[in-house]
């Protein structure tokens, strides 16, 4: 009997063998024929591994988890299941947003990214982080530091290249020549458009996204559930990311593990787009999900031939998300008009002979101000008014004689820049960071009056070296040291590890260009739901439930540990270190383009020839 199982066991292997070598010859003959067609090189023969890293926008540990026990992620579960990957959470740090967590990734530095979007008092610039110009200029600064690692290696659909020497669809490249330079790019869109089958499937899948979004919407709205507003760009915009996106960067990522690209790096973003409409956890979110897992176990099939070299494979997210409901649906109002209330609409101007009588003028303004305030104001929030109180009164004593100027025409001049969860505001009165001090001088209510909103969890700031945080239950003060000064409740003690969130919270406040003030939305841990800035029923960016926390599946044979991980910033030198640059180029500076064979001179002509009539 042991000899028949031993039997029976060779004869399977033999049979696998055999299926792997024809795949393999199979795959083999395919991409070799595809590499030809785009001009692109086979690399040679190499011992040293390679790594492919897929990032889920937006999916957090807590999510995947959740999408796995539902049946969403069968390949991720399978690999876990088999005891081949291990899955490790880590957290993403503030803000966490895809901007600050690829920049942290890839080149190891993600400082003065404070959020999504913020303004640049000192220059009068708005920065959002979807414009190339923006990315780009973001990329030359945090990569001034150190090597990317994916030089030598491509970027596929991402927010920044990594120092890769291909890029498409890379907001931040570095390089002039791109991917579709490099392939002729009519030439990849042809190849990849007018195979019969693809094209086929890739409008059959572009049809079925766009009639599945508008009968989701309709149907949601009827139930009255969340109300998402009615964008007719969004049903184009979801075609684009959940098929033509995902369709092409995955063919992208296949040929260049056939010519044996050192570090391959492709973002899949359409489970995010979904998940902040409808829900980290909604069915239609998980579809999407569903459909990146299949990409992954295509490309994860081809990487196992180990046709050119060998890889490792990583499979990650940026950040989590967190429930949330939008702060005008619940309260009627944008928080910027809110902020405009507190404020008021009319212009002080103090004027003086001198700066004696100016800051006298200062110190009773405040001090009556700030007095009623706190008169009239039950504790705990009466903390807050007495905690600006002293900060003013230890300002104005120290500093009477080095007030800096303030145009108090634009005294009304607000900027206010949301991220969902997360706000960043901007006083105009002056090009320079405020003081909490300062502002309390110019808007007396409004601190108190931030910190008792409903929709408001945290009211941020800075005075001088220190960071102050004030919510409606207390002020936490912090100055880089371990220890906390607080008055009341600790604002953070609602979280699980407060004193993370403090080191986080204060590392934001320390950015160039963080907000005169700093705003996120209220978050119930009962409930696990925040209120978000932004017309989002999930959001990220700031404090509170899933999304903190991101995961990686690892390889079970690379023992990286990623609990102790508090900054994306931290996986950089693991990735830094096992895999050292093959290649290391100038940035800049335009690579060689490949010569023509004579089979494809003719055709290159001809393209240059509609290149040149396009334009």
């Amino acid at each position: 009997m042991s000899t028949l199982r031993s039997l029976i066991a060779h004869l399977i292997q033999w049979l696998l063998d055999l299926v792997a070598a024809a795949t393999g010859t199979y795959y083999s003959r395919k991409y070799a024929a595809i590499s030809r067609r785009l001009g692109l090189a086979r690399g040679t023969q190499s011992n040293r591994r390679g790594f492919i890293a897929i990032q889920i926008d937006g999916l957090a540990y807590e999510h995947l988890i959740t999408a796995m026990e539902m049946g969403y992620c069968p390949h991720l579960e399978r690999l876990l299941r088999r005891g081949e990957f291990r899955l490790e959470p880590w957290h993403s740090g503030l803000p966490c947003t895809t901007p600050a967590a690829q920049a942290g990734i890839m080149f190891g530095n993600n400082d003065d990214i404070p959020a999504f979007r913020w303004y640049e008092k000192k220059t009068g610039e708005s920065v959002v982080c979807k414009l190339p110009g923006v990315v780009m200029a973001l990329q030359e600064r945090v990569a001034a530091r150190g090597q990317g690692i994916l030089s030598g290696g491509s970027s596929f659909v991402n927010m920044f290249d990594g120092d890769a020497t291909r890029s498409l669809f890379t907001l931040g490249s570095f390089n002039r020549k791109h991917f579709f330079e490099s392939v002729r790019g009519l030439e990849f869109l042809l190849l990849f458009g007018l195979n019969p089958f693809r094209s086929i499937k890739i409008v059959a899948l572009a049809l079925w996204e766009y009639l599945t979004d508008t009968y989701q919407r309709l149907s949601m709205a009827l139930r009255g559930e969340n109300p998402r507003p009615l964008e007719p760009g969004f049903a184009f915009l979801r075609v684009i990311s959940n098929v033509v996106f995902r369709e092409i960067q995955t063919f992208a990522v296949m040929i260049d593990i056939y010519r044996g690209v050192p570090s391959i790096y492709t973002t899949y973003y359409g489970y995010d787009e979904l998940a902040h409409h409808y829900g980290p956890i909604s069915r239609i979110a998980l579809r999407a999900l569903h459909s990146i897992d299949t990409r992954i176990h295509q490309i994860d099939t081809l990487r196992r031939l180990g046709l050119t070299r060998e890889y490792d494979l990583f499979v990650l997210s940026d950040h989590g998300m967190t429930r949330a409901r939008p702060f005008r649906h619940l309260y009627d109002r944008t928080l910027g008009e809110v902020l405009c209330d507190l404020v008021g609409g009319e212009t002080r101007l103090n004027e003086s002979d001198g700066a004696e009588q100016q800051g006298a003028l200062q110190a009773y303004y405040l001090s009556e101000e700030l007095a009623a305030i706190e008169q009239n104001v039950a504790l705990p929030l009466a903390y807050i008014p007495r905690t600006l109180r002293k900060l003013v009164s230890r300002r104005i004593a120290l500093n009477a004689e080095e007030a800096r100027p303030l145009d108090l025409a634009r005294r009304s001049d607000l900027v206010v820049r949301n991220s969902g969860s997360l706000s960043h505001v901007y006083f105009n009165v002056t090009p320079s960071r405020l003081n909490v001090s300062e502002i309390a001088t110019l808007y007396p209510n409004l601190i108190s009056g931030l910190a008792d909103h409903a929709g408001i969890w945290l009211v941020i700031g800075r005075e001088d070296d220190e960071v102050v945080i004030m919510s409606r239950d207390g002020v936490l003060t912090l100055n880089g040291s371990p220890a906390y000064a607080v008055e009341g409740t600790d604002p953070l003690a609602r979280l699980p590890a407060p004193w993370l969130a403090a080191v986080q919270l204060e590392r934001l406040a320390r950015f160039t260009n963080a907000g005169d003030l700093i705003l996120l939305g209220e978050y119930d841990p009962g409930s696990g739901m925040l209120v978000c800035f932004e017309q989002q029923w999930a959001c990220h960016g700031g404090l509170g439930g899933p999304q903190e926390v991101a995961f990686m599946a690892i390889p079970a044979s690379i023992r990286w540990g990623l609990r102790h991980i508090t900054q994306a910033t931290d996986l950089y030198p693991l990735f830094a270190r096992r895999y050292p640059a093959e290649e290391r180029p100038a940035r800049r500076e335009a690579e060689p383009a490949p010569e023509a064979s004579p089979a494809t001179a003719g055709e290159s002509e001809a393209e240059s020839a509609a290149d040149r009539a396009a334009s």
